[in-house]
C-alpha cells in the first residue's frame, strides 16, 4: 500500500490533527515488530515541520480502521489526555458480525484483562481485570450479517472484540475472536456465477471501524464531531450488502 493511501487528515488546526487510518497499520511501536510502519512517524513525517511532533492522546487496534487523534502542543495534550481519562470523550465504532443478536440495543459491563491468554486475548476477568463497559446498538440487518454501532464508556484492549465474542458473537474476519475468515460476494449473492476458484474477497481484513469522535477542543472548548469515511474495502462490501439486502449502516448520515 502506498504511503499516502495509509491515511487521510480528517481535521487539522494548530492545537490537534485528526486522521483517518487504514487497517493494518499501528498507531505506535510494537515490540514484536519494532521496525514495522507506524501511523505516528508516517504523520510526523507528512506533517509536521522540523522540530515539532504529534502527541499521542488514545490508540486504537492496529487491524481497526478510521479515527486516530493526535495533539500538536504539550497544553492540548494535557487537556485530551485528561477528557479521554475522565471519559469525556464519545468513540463510536461500526461492525459487521456474524448473525443476528437478540437485541437490538444492549449494554456489555465486563471486567477485562488484557494478554490474558496464549494468543494473547483480553480476556473475562472479574478479579484482575478492568472495568469495561461497551453500548451496542443493531444499525442494520444484512442476511448472514447484522451491522453494529458500538459507543465504548472505556478504552480497553481490544474490548469491542471481546465483549462481542463474550456474548456469542464475531466480527467479520477477525482472526483473533473469530474465524478470519473472508467474505465472498458469492456468500450472499444469490445470482452470483462467477469462478469460484479465482473469487477475490470483498474483505479479508477485520471488519470494525472508528467512525465518529465527539470531543472539546481543548482550546476553544467548542464541541467537534469527527466522521471518518469507510475505507474502500469496507465501502464496497456496505454497498453490495445494501443492493442485496437493503440495509445500509449510513442511510440517515
Amino acid at each position: 500500500m502506498k504511503k499516502n493511501e495509509l491515511f487521510s487528515v480528517i481535521y487539522e488546526d494548530e492545537h490537534l490533527v485528526v486522521l483517518n487510518k487504514s487497517s493494518g497499520l499501528l498507531v505506535a511501536a510494537d515490540r514484536w515488530d519494532p521496525d514495522a510502519p507506524r501511523l505516528d512517524t508516517l504523520a510526523t513525517e507528512e506533517l509536521c515541520a522540523e522540530g515539532e511532533r504529534l502527541y499521542a492522546v488514545h490508540r486504537i487496534d492496529k487491524d481497526t480502521s478510521g479515527l486516530v487523534l493526535y495533539a500538536k502542543t504539550a497544553e492540548a495534550h494535557r487537556a485530551l489526555s485528561l477528557a479521554f481519562q475522565e471519559r469525556q470523550v464519545q468513540k463510536t465504532y461500526h461492525a459487521l458480525v456474524h448473525g443476528r443478536p437478540l437485541w437490538q440495543e444492549t449494554e456489555v459491563d465486563i471486567p477485562l484483562r488484557a494478554d490474558g491468554d496464549l494468543k494473547h486475548r483480553s480476556v473475562r476477568d472479574p478479579k484482575r481485570g478492568k472495568p469495561a463497559t461497551t453500548r451496542f446498538t443493531v444499525i442494520g440487518e444484512c442476511g448472514p450479517y447484522t451491522w453494529l454501532e458500538a459507543d465504548l464508556i472505556t478504552g480497553r484492549t481490544h474490548q469491542i472484540r471481546a465483549h462481542l465474542q463474550l456474548s456469542g458473537l464475531s466480527i467479520a474476519c477477525d482472526p483473533l475472536y473469530g474465524d478470519g475468515k473472508p467474505v465472498f460476494l458469492s456468500g450472499f449473492k444469490r445470482s452470483w456465477r462467477g469462478d469460484p476458484f479465482t473469487e477475490r474477497p470483498l474483505l479479508d481484513r477485520l471488519a470494525l471501524h472508528a467512525w465518529r469522535m465527539v470531543i472539546t477542543h481543548p482550546v476553544t472548548g467548542e464541541e467537534k464531531t469527527f466522521t471518518a469515511p469507510y475505507p474502500r474495502d469496507l465501502d464496497a462490501l456496505r454497498n453490495q450488502l445494501a443492493k442485496r439486502f437493503g440495509t445500509d449502516p449510513l442511510a440517515e448520515e
